[in-house]
């Protein structure tokens, strides 16, 4: 089966950057798991493994446009330090998450204090050019259930 809207994909990746410094990998982990067409993935991602099947290898690089956006300054806002989640203490450099009316974004910290922290809301990622090492391992069609929460289930995708 090829892989297209609506199928699960599961797959091993190693991600880095435009230094080649590796930035994530599954490598020794399970694989990821994620369902095609419903923005789970970065644009550039879904774009490049359109069409191909188990046991492909390929390497994808993902311009800033198809992946996380260029960075916008000055995009820094207070938060309240209970809402960061991710860590117990926190300095500047480090990554949470913030739950915000889009949902989940990850921000990083720019100054924290007792009890407010500036936080940047570019994606950490943003106006990086990321390269991705991919190992296709399966991919089958969605279940119903999958297709009606929008994401992939069992093993590397979401637990319920």
């Amino acid at each position: 089966m090829n892989i297209s809207k609506d199928t699960v994909v599961q797959l091993h990746y190693t991600l880095k950057d435009e230094d080649g410094q590796q930035i994530e990998s599954t490598a020794g982990h399970d694989p990821i798991a994620y369902l095609q067409g419903h923005k789970n993935m970065i644009p550039g991602f879904e774009e490049a493994v359109e069409g191909k099947k188990a046991g492909d290898k390929l390497d994808i690089t993902v311009t800033p446009e198809n992946g996380y956006g260029h960075r916008v300054e000055g995009s820094v806002q207070r938060v309240p330090v209970k809402h960061l989640r991710g860590a117990s203490k926190w300095k500047k450099g480090m990554v949470a998450s913030v739950f915000t009316e889009q949902g989940e974004r990850q921000v990083t910290i720019v100054k924290v204090g007792r009890f407010m922290a500036d936080v940047d809301t570019n994606h950490p990622f943003a106006g990086k050019t990321l390269h991705f090492n991919v190992e296709i391992l399966d991919v089958r069609a969605a279940t119903a259930e999958e297709l009606e929460h929008g994401h992939a289930h069992g093993i590397g995708g979401h637990q319920h």
